[in-house]
């Protein structure tokens, strides 16, 4: 193993069923072993020959990776060191997912088909999902990216269920109004759809149906404009984004200038010269 190897694993209290591991450097060799999870990731740089059953593959820096629960496999760098992230999501919680999302019979879970991605949306969907995971601490957030992420890799294989769009609006008003209630607090998605009485799946779709956002989007959107309020009466920067939810000063003011256009201290500067 190289002396400048970094492995880093990680679990969530908010979002028990997962687990992130990353490694950068490495050189360390892997026998054939398999997970109890489902198990996916990205390649961050060098290169190395992923076997998966009894197919082998030649992976290197932005492709990914998919493996089921049981496969036999290993990951052995070609030459040289190499680094990469990946997820680990309990079998229970995909099954579980996939009866929300998809018409299929309620028995055991789909698999990935493919054990290797190499389109850009899929890694550019995932590196997105373990940036959230690692910097800004928001379960909502990274649980509607994993959906996301399922709803990819499941679409060619089964049908999706047909009653996602048949909820009455008094229960997507409710979590509109939880949301609206907590800026504060980072609720996951999970609570949120035990507020409406729905699956998770047929929460995120029904809302952004009928709000046109979804509810992470909707709750960033709300707390940006509640941040325009703060500002406008002399809250600090740092005080805003911690009265609202944000995992850091930094989160709060790259949110606020992809809508606003402007900077929270920009902004503020605008009614301080009124």
């Amino acid at each position: 193993m190289s002396n400048n190897a970094k492995h880093l694993f990680k679990r969530f209290e908010q979002l028990p069923f997962m687990e992130l591991r990353q490694v950068q450097l490495s050189s360390a060799c892997y026998h054939s072993h398999a997970h109890d999870e489902f198990s996916f990731g990205v390649i961050d740089a060098g290169q190395a020959v992923y076997k998966n059953q009894t197919q082998q593959h030649s992976i290197g820096q932005g492709l990914s990776v998919t493996i089921n629960p049981g496969d036999v496999h290993s990951c052995n760098p070609k030459q040289g060191h190499w680094s990469y992230r990946m997820l680990f999501v309990e079998s229970a919680w995909v099954g579980q997912l996939q009866q929300e999302m998809l018409a299929c019979p309620a028995s055991d879970y789909l698999a990935f088909e493919r054990q290797l991605v190499s389109d850009k949306q899929t890694y550019a969907l995932l590196n997105q999902l373990f940036l959230k995971i690692q910097l800004e601490q928001n379960p909502l957030e990274q649980e509607s990216l994993l959906l996301a992420f399922f709803e990819q890799q499941f679409a060619s294989q089964q049908r999706f269920r047909s009653d996602v769009s048949s909820v009455a609006k008094p229960q997507l008003q409710r979590v509109r109004e939880c949301i609206q209630d907590q800026l504060q607090h980072n609720l996951s998605l999970s609570e949120l759809a035990a507020v409406a009485g729905l699956s998770r799946y047929h929460l995120v779709r029904s809302f952004k149906q009928v709000y046109g956002l979804s509810p992470h989007a909707f709750q960033l959107n709300q707390r940006i404009n509640r941040a325009k309020g703060l500002l406008r009466e002399g809250s600090s920067i740092v005080d805003t984004a911690n009265q609202l939810g944000f995992a850091d000063q930094s989160h709060f003011q790259r949110n606020f200038k992809k809508r606003i256009a402007l900077t929270p201290r920009q902004y503020q500067a605008c009614f301080a010269s009124a």
